[in-house]
């Protein structure tokens, strides 16, 4: 009998909530025999969305109650101190008591790290969580955090970082030792601010496979396999990318639609284009992972459709299975017994 991985899903949040979440909970579950869902919100909505599929294995879905559900631009400490019943509050509490092994949630980002963080806690050695995702980069993808939740960083903060980015690369992608760099405006030694120039100090000491500096096209050439920097420029970097995906995305549709000899290309080509749409398709990148909690949690896009959910929700599977904060946490015992050795 396969080990079963069970998963609480905030199905209420997001921009398009059961609309998306309960097709991606039930397309997921037909797909994979070891997996058993927790689903919170509102019991007698998902109760009737359920219901509506036949082919699902029913045994393997249980409906949480909650009676609340967090607004989008809702204040993260007026959701921390105010909606104790809310679907996202409940998903990371069936975490910390152990009911499941990760959460998925495509709600208000700043609300969901500040309830993570407040019931989960952080890792020791680790003063501040971050957030992770994977941009796609000429080999394959690069993992790349901190992406927004720490707009400031101390130099020992990027070094954490490191270490985590290190250890989800090693587990996830099975990279034996995975490369690390660290995002500056430059390669050269001479360039970056002081906070960049301590934490290339840090991480040359550290037993990290550091790469030394990297630019922003070293994110998606796929030159290093981790890159590590504030959220204030993570998050910069990855909007702009998201960004220039839509542009080159429209920009073609355009051409191919000026005129018929344009059109007939356009057909003949549609093999090529629709492979190159697969390749950068965001939405099988969807899934950013809260990583330095005592627990797994997955933010999925807050517009993400039902097909991009699963992408996240694989992602949590596979950090619980593998254990991820648990990994973390023994990297970091290890480190800090070499530097006090």
């Amino acid at each position: 009998m396969k080990q079963m991985t069970t998963i609480s899903l905030d199905v209420m949040s997001g921009d398009h909530g059961l609309d998306t979440t309960i097709p991606a909970a039930i397309n997921y579950l037909n797909k994979h025999e070891d997996i058993f869902f927790l689903l919170v919100g509102d019991e007698s909505q998902i109760e009737a969305r359920v219901k509506k599929y036949q082919d699902v294995d029913l045994t393997r879905i249980k409906i949480i109650n909650a009676s609340e559900t967090i607004k989008m631009d809702e204040s993260p400490i007026h959701a921390l101190k105010n909606k104790k019943e809310s679907s996202m509050r409940r998903t990371v509490d069936l975490v910390k008591t152990g009911a499941a092994d990760g959460c998925v949630s495509s709600g208000n980002t700043g609300a969901l790290m500040a309830i993570a963080r407040y019931v989960l806690k952080t890792l020791p050695s680790i003063d501040r969580p971050a957030i992770e995702s994977s941009l796609p980069s000429i080999h394959s993808h690069t993992h790349m955090l901190d992406l927004g939740a720490n707009v400031e960083c101390s130099a020992t903060h990027l070094l954490q970082f490191a270490i985590m980015g290190s250890v989800l690369s090693n587990a996830v992608d099975d990279v034996k030792n995975p490369t690390v760099g660290l995002l500056n405006v430059g390669k050269e030694i001479i360039k970056g601010n002081d906070q960049v120039k301590e934490a290339n100090k840090l991480l040359q000491a550290s037993h990290i496979n550091y790469a030394g500096y990297v630019e922003g096209d070293d994110i998606f050439c796929g030159n290093v396999d981790v890159v590590i920097c504030d959220g204030f420029v993570g998050n910069i970097a990855l909007k702009a990318s998201e960004g220039l995906a839509r542009l080159v995305s429209t920009y073609i549709k355009e051409e191919f639609r000026r005129n018929t000899l344009a059109k007939i290309a356009g057909i003949s080509a549609a093999k090529v284009l629709q492979s190159f749409k697969d390749r950068v398709d965001p939405r099988v990148y969807n899934g950013a992972s809260l990583l330095g909690l005592n627990g797994v949690v997955v933010k999925s896009h807050g517009s993400a459709d039902a097909y991009a959910f699963e992408y996240a929700v694989h992602l949590a599977k596979i950090e619980a299975v593998k254990n991820i904060p648990q990994m973390i946490g023994e990297r970091l015992e290890l480190l800090q017994n070499v530097k006090t050795a």
